[in-house]
């Protein structure tokens, strides 16, 4: 008896707005494929339909993704491919499918991309801010005190920042970009290949009061793109990694003459001024 060889499990990004931004090798797989694993199988239905295919869907979203993994991979064991799909853009990017696809891979499947649309990278694209370097932070805490924290931690990142966000949090977001990165540029790609596609630029104060004069502004998904952090000099670099070093050897217990020495070594400058600003920290403990 021949034996089927184990099927494939294609990660197939979908459009973001447009439809034609569906790629033809997407059309090709999605037809050929036994069956379809997505986010929403009533949205992804409407693809499907526009498409002219009814194919069997499972669904694969943040709550059931886990108890999923064990039956897609008898699909797959069985020979079957199978589509991951998301609602809209690449699966995995702020979306279900990275559990399925790390456990596949470790069970030795064949997982393979099929690129297309991305509404990141779509807005880095057009937004007029650097791109050689980011970091993209998905969605921000919805809590104003779990977004002001991780704020906090992002600010000081020299690379462009890139977030996700949804209309009825969108100006909370904006505020707290207000208190804490004023004065950076931001750009908000939103609605995104769509009719009302819009990118606007400004200070976090300044499209505060443009969302306020237009709230049509506030309406629909937002791409947030935030200028990075200017570098940081040299000598403010290093008098922060001295700081560093002159609190630990102060909290190991190393005395304030040998830490001096420590510090003249490895940053220079006069024992005695290290010395001085020791004991200036040591009085605060």
């Amino acid at each position: 008896m021949t034996h089927t060889p184990p099927g494939t499990l294609y990660v197939v990004a979908t459009p973001i707005g447009n439809l034609d931004d569906l790629s033809a090798r997407a059309v090709r797989l999605l037809g050929e494929v036994a069956r379809v694993a997505a986010e929403d199988t009533r949205h992804s239905a409407r693809l499907l339909s526009h498409l002219g295919l009814n194919k069997p869907m499972i669904s694969l979203h943040e709550h059931n993704e886990a108890g999923r993994i064990d039956s897609l991979d008898r699909y797959l064991e069985a020979g079957e491919d199978i589509a991951l799909i998301s609602d809209a853009g690449t699966p995995l990017i702020s979306d279900p499918g990275f559990l399925l696809v790390r456990e596949l891979r470790a069970r030795n499947r064949h997982v393979v991309p099929i690129p297309g649309p991305c509404a990141l990278i779509a807005a880095l694209s057009a937004a007029g801010l650097p791109t050689d370097r980011f970091v993209f932070g998905g969605f921000l805490p919805a809590k104003p005190g779990a977004r002001r924290q991780a704020l906090e931690a992002w600010k000081v990142r020299e690379e462009t920042l890139v977030f996700y966000e949804s209309p009825h949090r969108i100006v909370h977001t904006l505020e707290a970009l207000h208190e804490q990165l004023e004065g950076r540029e931001v750009v908000l790609a939103r609605e995104l290949t769509k009719t009302f596609e819009t990118f606007l630029h400004g200070t976090p104060a300044s499209l505060l009061a443009q969302l306020s004069s237009d709230p049509n502004q506030a309406r629909g998904e937002f791409v947030v793109i935030v200028a990075g952090a200017p570098p940081v000099a040299q000598s403010e670099q290093q008098a922060i990694d001295a700081d560093t070093l002159l609190e630990t050897l102060l909290g190991e217990g190393v005395g304030v003459k040998q830490a001096a020495s420590v510090a003249a070594r490895l940053f220079g400058g006069r024992k005695q001024t290290w010395y001085a600003r020791l004991q200036g920290m040591k009085g605060e403990h």
